[in-house]
């Protein structure tokens, strides 16, 4: 058993943001699943958004946040978000990370879509994650620990439903306890879910579905930004095209060299993400390959060191001028339900990052403003927790005990469950749950998953399973919750796109949210799934 006044399950940017600013007094633990640098945050091209420019406001980028997220965002979270934006890099630059400046010695601030104004700052040129998580592990003081392939396979609940800590799943086998004041998800979203994305192979839902487990509100499922612009050689997506390339003057075009994106919107090829995902998807349904012409961006190289390594490592010639690019998962703007300090609706239980619903996203995240929410909402949980009353370390508390959670199943009832195949689960979401959705393709993916008796899982305790069951368990759940979201929300908005309800309906549905919710009963089992809707 390990014992922390704050535990954080996670290691990106949010993560870390968080845990950095934790006074020293408080013992903080990290734990990841993987290694620190193997995640979204390390791996990001895109930069920090943030109304820096002589002409820029942060009411520019208020608004440019609610149009991108179609105005189903929380407007007074989006509000303090944008606000907040130009202290944040403010701190970052004095603590000392770095960033990219002009020859005039001012900062660079790049365009990227449906932004109004040049306001992403970036580091490296597209290495910006990469620079910012290796700042903030610098940071990282004597009083926290971090602890690496550790899988968290469940929240710890005691009997007032309170979290108190968490069980994970070491690389040998065995089981740790962890328990904590304060717990933590800061887990990252859900890319992997889906055969084309632009994630990291660690991102599958974890953190999601151990809320889901826990009781804790889900809210916005349905919506998942497709990135239109992945490099897509012989069938497969091999890493992200930053957006920040058709900032600088990429354009897509079509093998015959027409501009696509012409006559779709007036911002073109700089539109919201979920009408270029859209474009370059219909394209590629009738068979016809779609290109990013770069050959209007100067010094390539060296302005995207990342994107141009990443095109030599699949053969991808860079002086042909035209990259081939496709569609894939890269960002959910939905997640666990938390306040704008990142709290739950448990008690104990906290969630920043991807992982959240914070509100500010809407139904399609504005590019770059990812990272910010990151690191603004990891400052101010951090700032909040460092506020409370002297903490004690709840498991030594006699409420610490847990319910009786799941029985651990008999071998003759193990082999009565089973889990789908990893890729036909990524490839049937993206074919029926990805970036065109309709009635029938939604429930023929829901009856599949059901077929894998998903309710029966949520059911059973995970403590004999190896960790790539458990990932499999997860992936199955965060999938049924995604596409019954989907096939409830009957219009299309941001990131959901349903071709048989292809237009907003305002009337009915506008900042309805769906939130599901497992009801949990105090012999620890579930009593119903709960879906609800909220204005």
């Amino acid at each position: 058993m390990k014992i922390a006044n704050v535990l954080i399950v996670g290691s990106g940017i949010a993560a870390l943001q968080l845990a950095r600013t934790l006074k020293e007094d408080l013992n903080v633990m990290v734990l990841t699943k993987s290694t620190t640098t193997n995640g979204n945050s390390h791996m990001a091209q895109g930069g920090v958004a943030a109304a820096l420019g002589v002409k820029d406001h942060p009411n520019l980028h208020y608004l440019d946040t609610l149009e991108a997220g179609r105005n189903h965002n929380d407007s007074e979270a989006v509000k303090e978000l944008t606000e907040e934006a130009p202290d944040i890099i403010e701190e970052l630059l004095e603590a000392g990370c770095s960033f990219d400046f002009n020859e005039n010695g001012h900062l660079k601030l790049g365009m990227e879509g449906a932004h109004s104004e040049k306001r992403i700052v970036h580091s490296g040129g597209d290495a910006t994650g990469k620079a910012i998580v290796e700042f903030l592990v610098s940071q990282l003081g004597s009083h926290i620990t971090v602890q690496e392939n550790v899988f968290v396979y469940e929240l710890i609940v005691n009997v007032e439903g309170q979290c108190i800590g968490v069980k994970g799943k070491l690389r040998g086998g065995k089981t740790e306890y962890y328990y904590a004041d304060h717990v933590v998800l800061a887990t990252g979203g859900c890319g992997q879910l889906y055969h084309f994305t632009s994630n990291a192979e660690t991102v599958t839902g974890d953190g999601l579905a151990l809320a889901y487990l826990a009781g804790a509100e889900l809210v916005d499922m349905e919506f998942i930004q497709f990135h239109p612009t992945l490099l897509y050689v012989d069938g497969h997506t091999k890493g992200l095209i930053s957006e920040a390339v058709r900032g600088e003057g990429a354009r897509l075009v079509t093998e015959e060299g027409t501009f696509i994106m012409e006559d779709v919107h007036p911002l073109k090829d700089l539109a919201p993400r979920h009408i270029v995902s859209q474009t370059i998807y219909e394209y590629l349904k009738l068979g016809k390959p779609i290109y990013l012409d770069i050959s209007k961006v100067e010094n390539f190289t060296e302005r995207f060191p990342t994107v141009s390594a990443i095109c030599r490592e699949s053969g991808v010639e860079l002086a042909s001028d035209r990259l081939p690019v496709a569609p894939g998962s890269h960002f959910l703007m939905g997640g666990v339900k938390t306040d704008r300090l990142g709290r739950t609706n448990i008690a104990g239980l906290y969630a920043i990052g991807e992982v959240a619903c914070t509100g500010v996203h809407g139904a399609n995240r504005l590019a770059s403003n990812s990272l910010l929410e990151g690191l603004v909402y990891g400052k101010r949980l951090g700032n909040w927790l460092n506020a409370q009353s002297e903490l004690k370390v709840i498991a030594n508390d006699n409420k610490a005990m847990p319910f009786e959670g799941p029985a651990s199943l008999t071998p003759a009832q193990k082999e009565n469950l089973s889990l789908p195949d990893k890729h036909i689960l990524q490839q049937t979401m993206m074919d029926r749950t990805g970036i065109v959705r309709h009635n029938g393709g939604l429930t023929m993916q829901k009856n599949w998953l059901e077929s894998y008796r998903v309710e029966d899982w949520v059911e059973t305790s995970l403590d004999d399973y190896s960790t790539e069951e458990m990932n499999s368990v997860f992936m199955l759940i965060t999938s049924w919750l995604i596409t019954n979201a989907a096939l409830v929300r009957t219009e299309s908005r941001g990131g959901h796109y349903r071709a048989d309800f292809p237009m907003e309906d305002h009337a009915n549905w506008f900042k309805n949210q769906i939130v599901y919710k497992r009801k949990i009963k105090k012999d620890g089992l579930s009593e119903q799934i709960k879906t609800a809707l909220t204005t």
